[in-house]
């Protein structure tokens, strides 16, 4: 274990989480992770829906007991403590308490005297744009506003270092991109008092924007796979060419056969054989990207930024869709780009009933719990199988969660291939006789 450093703010040191019981189905979203936090730096954690960065950072607010592992603040004493602040993506307002009313509630449950509550809370909403808005109430407000209240809410209490959830995901684009500018113009001015920044995001070009160091999450479980340094000054230019040539590493990093933790061949698909977590990725998605991938400016090849942008799509919603056409044999992901393979350009020109075949022969062959279905079904003499069977089978290799997303995938993907069908209302597997 590496030394703790007293110069650190924050030491997180093989730090683990399992979610449900060992060896029990449990699901381990957080497995080895170690990192540092420095006086003076924004540090962003980026990864996919899933892969542990929400557990991490509760788990540093002290919201959640890691199942392993230590977390420290090197230097803080009782004198001097180190104090911590959260920002959540959800807004996570009292509607029934006013815009100062909600930003007291930290100072009140700590037992700030009245006088002094109102004093700060007024600092801190001027501070972060709201002034005159101290009487309203959260359903009178915009999501940007709401989420302005949350940040006064988390400067009010003077933290040490101030963590922050996906603030801005659930803001449109162009609120986010307002708050994100504020929240640097007052960091860079050092009007908030804190001294460093913990923040999760899936928004690859929002982490370069905003952090001075990045680290890559792989999922499930979680890891850190990467480290990246961001050396350029504030404000930055999202077309500077420095800032591209990051973005793309960035892409490249995320999209390499394994990611950094032994996997190969399928992606970022936990797992293998039965057991691998599959995504519900609609078929209707899948065949919109490999038909705006086969077409004109791309001919079947596309850099995922560029495609990221033309789609209007996070990289967290284009990677699962993308890995998705990977496993299926339908694309090659490497370096950032997506390259559809001969068969996926034949789908994109068919018609429905060759589409459907063609994803039928895939499906089978390169999802093995779809193969493992249909196996089963082709070798019992009634083609029945219930639906248990295949369920518990999945709930000795992943949680309950995951085993019910994977079933629920492949049947979508199965009902649109006629590779079989189910009855929900029975749980039965049938052919029905796909053809």
């Amino acid at each position: 274990m590496p030394a703790i450093d007293e110069r650190h703010l924050l030491d997180v040191r093989n730090v683990r989480h399992l979610y449900g019981k060992p060896g029990g189905g449990g699901q381990l979203v957080l497995d080895d992770v170690d990192l540092s936090l420095s006086d003076n730096e924004i540090v962003g954690l980026l990864g996919r829906s899933g892969s542990g960065k929400s557990t991490l950072l509760r788990s540093i607010a002290g919201l959640i007991r890691p199942t392993g592992g230590e977390i420290t603040f090197p230097g803080a004493s009782e004198a001097s403590p180190t104090r911590v602040s959260m920002v959540f993506q959800s807004f996570a307002l009292f509607p029934w308490l006013t815009v100062q009313e909600n930003v007291e509630v930290g100072l009140e449950a700590k037992r700030v005297a009245p006088e002094t509550r109102r004093s700060l809370a007024l600092a801190a909403i001027d501070l972060i744009g709201l002034d005159g808005f101290e009487n309203a109430y959260p359903k009178e407000l915009s999501g940007g506003m709401r989420q302005r209240v949350g940040l006064a809410r988390a400067l009010v209490v003077d933290p040490t270092i101030l963590l922050m959830d996906e603030p801005f995901s659930a803001l449109d684009v162009l609120t986010a991109e307002t708050l994100r500018t504020d929240l640097l113009d007052l960091w860079c001015e050092g009007r908030m008092g804190i001294r460093s920044i913990l923040m999760v995001t899936h928004n690859i070009e929002e982490a370069v924007l905003m952090c001075d160091r990045i680290l890559v999450f792989s999922s499930n479980p979680g890891r850190i796979v990467a480290e990246i340094k961001v050396d350029m000054p504030q404000p930055r230019n999202r077309q500077n060419p420095a800032f591209r040539r990051l973005v793309d590493d960035i892409y490249a990093r995320m999209t390499q056969r394994g990611a950094g933790d032994g996997r190969k061949g399928d992606g970022l698909f936990p797992g293998v054989g039965i057991g691998m977590v599959l995504p519900r990725v609609s078929t209707n998605i899948l065949a919109g990207l490999m038909e705006t991938v086969s077409a004109k400016p791309f001919d079947g090849a596309a850099h995922l930024p560029d495609l990221a942008e033309d789609l209007h799509y996070e990289a967290d919603e284009l990677f699962p869709i993308a890995e998705t056409l990977q496993l299926l044999r339908f694309a090659e992901l490497e370096g950032g780009d997506i390259r559809l393979t001969p068969d996926a350009r034949r789908y994109a020109e068919a018609d429905v009933d060759a589409r459907k075949q063609l994803f039928a022969q895939h499906l089978i062959a390169y999802v093995p719990l779809a193969g493992h279905i249909r196996r089963v079904l082709d070798e019992r003499p009634s083609h029945r199988a219930p639906g248990h069977r295949f369920r518990d089978e999945l709930e000795d290799l992943m949680s309950e969660e995951d085993a019910d997303q994977t079933l629920k995938g492949v049947i979508n993907w199965a009902r649109y291939a006629e590779a079989f069908a189910y009855d929900e209302t029975a749980d039965l597997f049938t052919l029905d006789d796909p053809g």
